[in-house]
């Protein structure tokens, strides 16, 4: 599974420059963390906002598409899309009941099933899902993950035993001037040994899925 970005999509306009594949500082065998910063983007005054994820340069590396269907039966909240910053669907990211996702390769072919999140626990201050990742009909091939944490403040910490994979922080600036950090920004800090920075972006999105304060 690839975690490596492209360039930016026409369908989203903005001021970052981007990096082109070949480019990309965070190489399959990288060997200390990386971050990336997450944010909500508003096209203009009244409009409703996208999820973008960027490095520590500020360049554009995924952004987050909502699905809207036509028929009213169809809740336009089940299907959110992880894109590149070309616009290229990574995952599709589908919520099949309340607690229960499904993330699919590109635009979600049901042979392209790459991961089930189940939420295991669900109050107010701490929540705890279940992931497998791999193929759907070979058990010996998938790996197991787990994440856990308190969406109010943007805590979140995904795992796989007992290491940990990724994990979320707010960012606050210290000192007499330290300037004002909205809560809807927050760091995602990726560690060594867990590759697909792609899904890691998806599961944060899972994680958060449902706040008003975001998509």
């Amino acid at each position: 599974m690839s975690g490596l970005i492209e360039g930016l999509p026409d369908a989203v306009e903005e001021e970052n420059s981007t990096i082109p594949l070949e480019e990309f500082p965070y190489p399959a065998n990288f060997r200390i963390p990386f971050d990336f910063f997450v944010s909500k983007k508003y096209k203009g005054l009244g409009t409703k906002g996208f999820i973008r994820f960027t490095d520590s340069t500020s360049n554009l590396v995924y952004t987050v598409q909502k699905l809207s269907h036509k028929s009213a039966a169809d809740d336009p909240h089940c299907i959110k899309l992880l894109l590149d910053s070309y616009g290229n669907t990574l995952f599709s990211i589908n919520r099949v009941s309340k607690g229960s996702w499904r993330g699919f390769r590109g635009n979600g072919e049901e042979k392209d099933l790459i991961f089930i999140v189940d939420k295991t626990l669900d109050e107010f201050k701490r929540t705890e899902f279940k992931i497998l990742v791999g193929a759907e009909n070979n058990e010996d091939s998938k790996t197991e993950l787990r994440m856990k944490g308190c969406p109010f403040k943007r805590a979140c910490t995904i795992y796989k035993g007992d290491s940990i994979v990724a994990e979320t922080s707010l960012m606050y600036k210290l000192g007499i001037g330290k300037i004002f950090v909205p809560r809807n920004r927050f760091r995602v800090t990726i560690f060594p040994g867990f590759v697909d920075a792609s899904l890691v972006a998806s599961l944060i999105v899972i994680y958060f899925d449902g706040r008003k304060l975001w998509i």
